[in-house]
């Protein structure tokens, strides 16, 4: 990820801090965040430990990490992460189809609860259930598009039902949003896009991984010059909240606060 220039997540963290931020306003105690796709804990150690990508690359690029095996790997971590004071109040539960991935999370001490789980092929157990109800803000930086309508479909029930949390996701510009805004719809949010903006994700792997994505983009009546034409995958980032909490400040003047 290194080599590609893997950066959607330092690019999503200040969005994701300000969003935290004013949750953090309109509730009490610890924030309760919920991760798609989650992989290894990566926004849980951004968010939580105030890191960056070029930190985490730094981390885990050392040669003594190379070397060791998983469970050096996860004892080292524990250490790392526990000697970093936590700037934030909140807690980062993981779900994903990843089942180590989610292992790792979990044992390092990055997720606070991980789920593996395949939302687009079976529903939440209810365990899992029963552990998303206090959840006050859904991200993701790059899932959606594999993971669709079905999966927000299951997922929604969990966690609206104690309250109904902000879903902030960043989306590829390759991807469709309007199935996903649809169903949300149902649960009575409002999705908005940040006009004007796109956000790195990361290089193209190929020149024919390159040419595959503008030659969807344009299929979809999107011009990428300027963005993937640069070598590039680009992001969007959409809000989705209750319509109470949409009409009181629109996505711009939250972001800007």
């Amino acid at each position: 990820l290194n080599k590609l220039d893997y950066a959607i997540p330092d690019t999503a963290k200040p969005i994701f801090q300000k969003l935290i931020g004013h949750v953090q306003q309109r509730r009490e105690g610890t924030i309760h965040v919920l991760d798609l796709g989650c992989s290894y804990g990566v926004n849980a150690a951004i968010l939580k430990h105030d890191l960056s990508m070029e930190d985490l690359y730094e981390h885990w690029g050392q040669n003594k990490m190379m070397r060791a095996t998983s469970e050096e790997v996860v004892a080292y971590d524990q250490q790392f992460f526990a000697d970093i004071d936590d700037p934030e109040d909140i807690e980062v539960m993981g779900l994903d189809q990843a089942e180590n991935a989610i292992a790792f999370g979990i044992e390092s001490g990055l997720l606070d609860e991980g789920f593996a789980v395949n939302l687009e092929t079976e529903p939440l157990s209810a365990r899992a259930t029963e552990k998303l109800a206090p959840i006050d803000l859904v991200t993701s930086t790059g899932c959606v598009g594999y993971v669709t309508e079905k999966s927000f479909d299951r997922l929604l029930p969990a966690i609206t039902e104690g309250q109904h949390p902000w879903i902030a996701n960043f989306v590829l510009r390759l991807f469709p949003f309007d199935a996903i805004e649809k169903s949300l719809e149902k649960w009575g949010y409002v999705t908005e896009k940040l006009e004007g903006q796109t956000f790195f994700q990361r290089q193209f792997a190929s020149d024919d991984e390159q040419d595959q994505v503008l030659e969807q983009l344009r299929d979809r009546g999107i011009d990428p010059t300027g963005k993937e034409t640069e070598g590039h995958f680009h992001a969007e980032f959409f809000l989705s909240r209750p319509k109470k909490d949409a009409a009181e400040m629109p996505i711009g003047g939250l972001l800007q606060a």
